[in-house]
């Protein structure tokens, strides 16, 4: 038995050590890519290694991340900034980019968070799943943060390269910034990413399928939010909410908004957050500063984020 045992791990520990070679050399290229998954590796690298450091950090979703110029805000307020939102995703992913922060970056002094309609629901599928693929072996916290959603196994975490096998897309990927191919552009500054669009079809497309939204309440969303606030303010970490413009057509189409607004009203009394809620600025009235009915592009992007620092500026100078 002890002579079978002895040859089994001679014979496994190569090909496990191949393995785990291979997975490092795989991942470390690929974190590489400045456009893949939209841009987002070069958001989890920063965070990661160390490379935030801004007292001001902006969380949410992509409403976050194409609506609020870290840039402007820093210049503006004298100080850094930058953008954590998370495409695609709600307040269970963007609790552990916050958690990954505190790990591996100083502490912000104030976080702007954007909500929306989204935050506090939690889907089954993991969106855009290839942007966790070269951190994710042995990564526990992200484990525990994914792998409820449809995407990952347990043993992807756990076994090296097994998490890449069918991923065409993600190992072309490779083989182009392996063989330095051009066309790896920039995305993000500082994680954030305007758009230069004009409106397009995505709202025509939803109201032909559906007659209304419904904004979707999960318990366990609402109590780990929750449990992030309490842990902010003991960390002495200030916190805004910001729900950012949202194009008037679109808010009509919501029908339980007012249930959602009051909630976040609930929060912000309680832990006396301030809440800066835009639903009703100009902006949203002007379908021109819009791609769809909830995204901004570029233009509107950088009208709203200049309206946003006149609004927090005395908040900010208050708080240093």
């Amino acid at each position: 038995m002890k002579k079978f045992l002895l040859q089994f791990l001679l014979f496994v520990l190569p090909i496990a050590l191949i393995a785990y070679s291979t997975d490092l050399f795989v991942s470390k290229e690929l974190k590489t890519s400045k456009s893949y998954t939209a841009g987002e590796y070069s958001t989890w690298n920063d965070l990661y290694e160390g490379k935030i450091n801004s007292d001001i950090v902006i969380y949410g979703s992509s409403r976050a991340w194409e609506h609020i110029d870290p840039t402007m805000i820093g210049d503006s307020l004298h100080t850094n900034a930058y953008n954590l939102g998370i495409n695609g995703h709600t307040f269970w992913l963007q609790y552990l980019r916050h958690r990954v922060l505190l790990e591996y970056n100083k502490k912000p002094s104030l976080i702007i968070h954007s909500l929306d309609i989204f935050t506090l629901n939690k889907g089954q599928d993991l969106f855009n799943p290839d942007q966790f693929l070269p951190y994710m072996l042995y990564n526990k916290e992200m484990k525990n943060a994914t792998i409820d959603y449809n995407g990952y196994h347990y043993l992807d975490y756990e076994v090296p390269m097994l998490r890449y096998y069918g991923k065409k897309d993600a190992l072309k990927i490779f083989a182009k910034l392996l063989l330095k191919q051009p066309g790896d552009s920039v995305m993000r500054i500082r994680g954030y990413q305007g758009r230069n669009e004009g409106w397009n079809t995505d709202f025509d497309e939803v109201r032909k399928k559906m007659n209304y939204y419904e904004a979707k309440f999960d318990t366990a969303s609402i109590s780990l939010f929750e449990k992030y606030i309490q842990e902010c303010q003991a960390k002495n970490i200030k916190i805004i909410f910001v729900y950012t413009p949202e194009f008037i057509e679109g808010q009509k189409f919501i029908k339980n908004r007012d249930k959602l607004i009051a909630l976040y009203n609930e929060f912000s009394k309680k832990y006396n957050i301030p809440f800066y809620d835009y639903s009703n600025d100009s902006i949203c009235l002007e379908r021109k500063y819009f791609y769809n009915n909830l995204h901004l592009n570029k233009a509107g992007a950088e009208l709203f984020t200049a309206k946003l620092i006149h609004d927090i500026r005395p908040y900010y100078k208050a708080g240093e």
